[in-house]
């Protein structure tokens, strides 16, 4: 596991690094794809740490949520070779066995976790509409795959952005399983 706090390189009000990546429905999606949504949270995430698929469900109910406001987009960067459970073919049957409507996406090179600076997974980074970094950090306060959680810290932010009021907090560092890079 890491605790995200020391690698945080994208900073509040830096803009999201552009990507174009394979999706587990098979296109090609872009950054830029999402620009008629009023912001966008990007969840490196993965299909076999306990730390996702502890907060999957909660993931899948903030896009249920926000998801007419707030595009969700999980990106897998883990080496699938070392780790085959990470595999395109593995990320679709996850997506199909779990009813994942966002888009979920695979970063084969890795270069797109390095340039948000992501660590761990789940590692989210919600942007306002224009692409301007506003919230770094965890889903929520459960710190542990067993924990429950007792403050929905990215609903609360996803609330407070979409009603105009300022985030308290910018970065509220999450815990996961490291990513899993290529030697």
């Amino acid at each position: 596991m890491v605790l995200m706090e020391s690698a945080v390189s994208l900073k509040t009000g830096e803009q999201a690094p552009g990507f174009s990546l394979k999706g587990t429905d098979g296109a090609v999606h872009s950054l830029g794809d999402y620009s008629k949504y009023e912001g966008i949270l990007v969840i490196f995430m993965c299909n076999h740490c306990p730390y996702v698929k502890a907060k999957l469900d909660t993931i899948i109910s903030l896009h249920r949520e926000f998801g007419d406001k707030i595009a969700i987009v999980g990106i897998n960067s883990n080496d699938s070779i070392k780790y085959p459970d990470d595999s395109l073919e593995n990320m679709k049957k996850v997506a199909a066995e779990k009813g994942i409507e966002f888009d979920y996406l695979v970063d084969e090179t890795q270069e797109v976790a390095k340039s948000y600076g992501a660590t761990c997974t789940p590692d989210p980074f919600l942007f306002d509409g224009e692409g301007k970094l506003i919230f770094h950090g965890r889903i929520d306060d459960a710190m542990k795959p067993e924990d429950k959680a007792t403050d929905k810290t990215m609903a609360h932010n996803i609330n407070d952005f979409l009603a105009g009021r300022e985030i308290r907090k910018d970065f509220d560092p999450s815990i996961g399983c490291s990513i899993k890079w290529k030697d």
